[in-house]
């Protein structure tokens, strides 16, 4: 049996528990989850470069996947242009079903192995970009079939599960196994293995990014300031770097164009 569809003993009568005692046993088993990525470290690293090798010859970043996992990738995905100021295009969350399934859930589309291939061409996946499959269990069809399309086409296939030794990390030119265990409630794995699905999507991403040039030290040097709390970050941001005053700062921006980085330059030249 997989390991995230095993009853966890330690939850046994969890029914029974008090209120405080069931949040604090989740919130306990949820703390195993940073040893299972730390075992994980060296294959992430590897997707990462692998991700900034696709940017930086001008690839794209596709993450696929169904249900919870497919939800999780297109959050990273959404959440990388106002951080990191790429293009909407550069990283690229589908999920199994298509748009409805991101608020509904449809459990039987991870069965469908040719869909994700035409959900990948529609996208405009091509040789050269990364595919990033993500699957709790490592076994849903429309996820492996994704990341063989993926390896036909020249791009490389990167998995993401939470089961060792699963169908889809076999196909996966380099995977990746959070191995987190039984979840608190048995085979829901929107919990403890969505939630390490969540961190090592937000490694990738991040660690790309940083790596690709769009982070200053450890400042959102591309920000784009779209409302009035990213205004004030932005400001901040500038502030910061120059070791300026408000009013400095934001006459820097004002005459360019509230980017940062030409802002800092113009001020240095």
């Amino acid at each position: 049996m997989l390991k995230t569809e095993m009853r966890n003993p330690r939850t046994y009568g969890i029914e029974r528990m008090e209120t405080a005692e069931i949040v604090r046993t989740i919130n306990e088993e949820n703390r195993t989850v940073a040893d299972a990525i730390d075992a994980a470290i060296g294959d992430i690293a590897k997707a990462t470069d692998a991700i900034v090798r696709t940017i930086q010859s001008g690839g794209r970043v596709f993450y696929i996947g169904a249900g919870t996992s497919g939800r999780l990738g297109i959050i990273d995905a959404t959440e990388c242009p106002p951080t990191f100021g790429v293009s909407p295009d550069l990283f690229t969350g589908i999920i199994a079903g298509g748009h409805e399934c991101v608020f509904r859930a449809a459990e039987g589309e991870e069965d469908d192995p040719e869909r994700s291939k035409q959900d990948l061409d529609e996208a405009g996946m091509q040789a050269g970009d990364t595919v990033v499959g993500i699957s709790a269990s490592g076994g849903a069809a429309y996820v492996i079939s994704a990341l063989k399309h993926a390896k036909e086409k020249g791009a490389t296939a990167v998995s993401i599960s939470n089961n060792p030794g699963s169908p889809m990390a076999a196909v996966a030119e380099i995977a990746i196994c959070a191995d987190t265990g039984p979840e608190v409630i048995t085979g829901s794995t929107r919990m403890k293995a969505g939630t390490a699905q969540k961190i090592i999507l937000n490694m990738l991403s991040t660690a790309a990014m940083v790596k690709c040039g769009h982070v200053y030290e450890n400042l959102m040097i591309n920000l784009k300031p779209t409302n009035k709390k990213l205004r004030r970050r932005v400001i901040s941001i500038v502030c910061e770097i120059l070791k300026c005053d408000e009013e400095r700062a934001i006459a820097l921006l004002d005459a360019n164009e509230w980017n940062i980085r030409r802002a800092v330059e113009s001020a240095k030249a």
